[in-house]
């Protein structure tokens, strides 16, 4: 969906109303706010799958997840984990918004959820089964829940939602960026009356083992920007979003939490893994553009910010590319978050919304002394109070697909 640049009708103002929330650090909006202001820390050992065999096994895991809370329609045991996570963190976000279901089921809608690893713990366990047993002997419930449609459809099909256009985005760790940018067209042009975007994985074997293999998983703390960082915490949860046009928010008194102002996407096609400098600030400038902002109006930079040395190197660069030699402070909730997959992105535009909301700025966790690589206000270990006006939020990913989301505070006023 793009917007009919043809058209005469002016373009929406889309906000954001309503989130669905399920972290390492905090289960909900306020809850998840909390944690971000107090720089908890959601590291733990793992426990989600079998990690004999590795030397170090630390990640961030939610706990405390309940999925028969908050899913209702469908059988829980026909969904994975990840898909769990989804349809539960829509459910939350659809009563965030002050919304029931059956409202939305009176109008056109858009579902957008971004992915890297979509049910692959549960082809983990498929794959082990039939090494064990055989292929006959494997569990057809188990065999069902593994097509990534089921993180977007199984929301529909939950919340009895006939009109909609449902779709899984799978550019990795910056899917839940891209989806957000797929909603943010769809409700600007109209062609929806409402947007449920974010991201969501769970932790799995295949991942976590790819990563550790690479090199670049840490052995107990993700300390991005650090001189001393050791690599990546894996994590998982999911981050949905309510978008609806201004209108529609004014016109039933809805909290407004942020307005999303414009985004930007490119994919790079430098390196498999490999970030691109040149790349990842042209992304950058194309969101700036889009969302009609100067780099001198953006307050925060969250950065993709993963604790490698090649990520947070190349990425500090291209921001003062952009952003000359005084950049905004630039954080990375992946210090407390870990690294969420297709849900990074998203849950950071639900943290960058709620640090606009509350005024502070989220903290640089488990930071000990600035890489002189990284030339930037990392905001070390304690949130500031902070009057946060526009927000840039960074996603990357491997195959250098980016996308960048700019938030701003909602103003009577049109930009």
């Amino acid at each position: 969906m793009s917007l009919d640049l043809n058209s005469q009708q002016p373009a929406n103002r889309v906000v954001l109303t309503g989130f669905g929330v399920f972290s390492s650090i905090g289960i909900g909006a306020q809850e998840f706010a909390e944690g971000l202001r107090a720089g908890r820390s959601g590291a733990r050992p793992i426990t989600v799958f079998g990690t004999e065999g590795f030397t170090h096994a630390t990640g961030c895991e939610v706990v405390g997840f309940r999925p028969d809370d908050w899913i209702r329609t469908l059988p829980v045991e026909e969904m994975g984990r990840a898909t769990q996570f989804s349809v539960a963190a829509a459910r939350m976000a659809v009563a965030d918004a002050g919304l029931q279901a059956e409202e939305l089921a009176t109008k056109r809608g858009l579902i957008a959820i971004g992915t890297t690893d979509g049910e692959s713990h549960d082809l983990d366990g498929i794959v082990q089964s039939e090494l064990d047993s055989g292929p006959e002997r494997i569990d057809p419930v188990i065999a069902r829940r593994v097509a990534v449609n089921r993180l977007s459809v199984a929301i529909a099909q939950e919340l009895e939602l006939s009109d909609v256009e449902a779709v899984t985005i799978a550019t990795a760790c910056s899917a839940g960026n891209y989806a957000i940018g797929y909603g943010f067209d769809a409700v600007r042009a109209g062609e929806v009356d409402f947007a449920l975007c974010g991201g969501a994985d769970a932790m799995c074997r295949k991942t976590f083992t790819g990563f550790y293999r690479l090199g670049t998983v840490a052995p107990e703390l993700c300390q991005p920007f650090d001189k001393n960082r050791k690599g990546i915490l894996t994590g998982e949860g999911a981050g949905v979003m309510m978008l609806e046009s201004l209108e529609s928010a004014l016109a039933r008194g809805a909290r407004i939490y942020a307005e999303v102002l414009g985004y930007g996407l490119n994919c790079d096609a430098y390196h498999q893994v490999a970030p691109d400098r040149g790349s990842v600030a042209r992304c950058m400038e194309l969101a700036l553009r889009n969302a009609g902002v100067k780099p001198s109006e953006v307050d925060l930079v969250s950065a993709h910010g993963t604790g490698t040395k090649a990520n947070d190197v190349t990425e500090t660069r291209a921001i003062r590319d952009v952003y000359g030699s005084t950049p905004p402070r630039t954080i990375s909730l992946k210090s407390m978050l870990g690294h969420t997959m297709g849900a990074a992105s998203a849950l950071a535009t639900i943290a960058c919304s709620l640090a606009i909301t509350h005024r502070f700025i989220p903290p640089t966790i488990n930071h000990v002394e600035t890489d002189p690589e990284c030339e930037i206000d990392c905001v070390p270990n304690e949130s500031v109070p902070a009057d946060l006006r526009v927000v840039q939020n960074n996603g990357m990913a491997f195959g250098g697909n980016n996308a960048v989301v700019i938030l701003g505070r909602y103003e009577e006023q049109s930009r």
